[in-house]
């Protein structure tokens, strides 16, 4: 099997597990968006009269031919072929000979891999912020399926003031939205064209147009200077982690309340049997599983995160093979957001708020009579909370 770095001498078998790592898995997400900014860039080279017009034609139609045949799952990157870029490449000088190596001039694995990562950065965000404009819609149906019933408002763990189901659920969903809003933000880093940067310092000697790869690919600008792009690696995908946090942690706080309601002390709400499980010693119980997983998920994403930034935090210019780690973690935590994205809407249609459970301690509307002393007698408020407090300690 050869390599697109290979100089002839034989890889120890350990190395190439070590370097490659799991990426020879993690890339068959990629293998789409290679095939296309690949296609982009056989354009382009055609365009600027470094390839004609039949090699064109034949690059394009087997590209197009090898990412069909991964859609159907005819064909998986191995390790021996450790990523997707020398998978697709092996495939196409296959097929068409001595014309598929003519499709690497003017690009270095450097910038083919970070533009088929930032393609797959723009669909990832995409389907992030679906998703959690589904959370926020199902919040909307459950505020009004059961948003007039009372709810206590806590601060401190305490009944603190009223509420009602309305503005609990209301008030999720405007952080998620926000959440989603975050997610489109990270667009403006993923949207930058890394093509004709190379290995981080241009083409010298190949007329390339680097405006030409931007327009067929979409993205919204040119990543310039070429030394910029490989310092930019890490944050198009930290900042994506980062909006994935704060969405998760939103998250992680309402299934923690329901929880909480859920609790046979509270029992201001029930779940839907099919989202929660049993017990393997206790028949009685049924357990909330789904809901602490998203509670708990919060914690994978922020640690994805971490991992990120702790990878690129001190290194020096140019291209260095540790960024090859930001795979992993990237990917697990885009994976563990969209699973609880799937799963939340139909768990959140499901449940069920028990107004007969729910208890108002009647201290709970004090700061509403406070007020209401104020706007009545003109007092300052404070000597009004003083009163009410007063009030309250002679009648216990």
């Amino acid at each position: 099997m050869t390599r697109l770095w290979d100089k002839g001498t034989p890889l120890d078998a350990r190395v190439l597990a070590y370097t490659a790592g799991d990426d020879h898995v993690l890339d068959d997400r990629l293998v789409e968006y290679d095939v296309r900014a690949s296609i982009a860039h056989a354009e382009m080279l055609g365009e600027r009269g470094l390839l004609s017009a039949g090699d064109l034609i034949a690059i394009r139609d087997a590209l197009t031919a090898i990412g069909q045949e991964h859609a159907r799952r005819e064909w998986r990157v191995t390790l021996d072929q450790e990523d997707c870029q020398t998978a697709i490449e092996n495939l196409l000088t296959a097929r068409i000979g001595a014309t598929g190596g003519r499709l690497h001039a003017g690009r270095s694995r450097n910038d083919q891999v970070l533009a088929a990562l930032r393609l797959y950065l723009q669909d990832a965000a995409a389907a992030l912020h679906a998703g959690a404009i589904a959370v926020a819609q199902a919040l909307d149906a459950l505020a009004a399926r059961d948003g007039s019933i009372e709810l206590p408002g806590y601060t401190h763990m305490q009944q603190a003031m009223p509420s009602s189901v309305a503005l609990w659920a209301s008030g999720f969903a405007a952080e998620i939205r926000d959440d989603a809003q975050g997610l489109q933000l990270t667009q403006r880093r993923a949207s930058k064209n890394p093509l004709g940067s190379a290995a981080g310092y241009g083409t010298p000697n190949l007329d390339v147009s680097r405006e030409s790869t931007r327009k067929r690919l979409g993205f919204s600008v040119t990543h310039e200077p070429v030394t910029a792009v490989q310092l930019s690696r890490g944050k198009a995908e930290a900042h994506l982690l980062f909006e994935i946090t704060l969405l998760t942690q939103d998250i992680g706080r309402l299934a923690a309340d329901l929880m909480l309601f859920y609790t046979q002390e509270y029992g201001f709400v029930s779940l839907p049997a099919e989202f929660t499980t049993g017990s393997s010693i206790m028949p009685q119980k049924r357990n909330p599983d789904v809901f602490e997983l998203m509670r708990g998920r919060s914690s994978v994403a922020q640690a994805a995160l971490n991992e990120v930034l702790g990878i690129t935090q001190k290194l020096s210019s140019g291209y260095h093979r540790d960024l090859q780690l930001i795979k992993p973690p990237l990917f697990r935590g885009i994976d563990s957001c969209l699973q609880t994205l799937d799963i939340l809407p139909s768990a959140l249609a499901g449940v069920r708020f028990n107004e007969s459970r729910i208890r108002m301690d009647p201290s709970i509307h004090a700061a509403a009579e406070a007020n209401a002393l104020v706007a009545k007698e003109g007092i300052p408020f404070r000597e009004a909370y003083q009163r009410i407090g007063a009030k309250l300690k002679d009648s216990t």
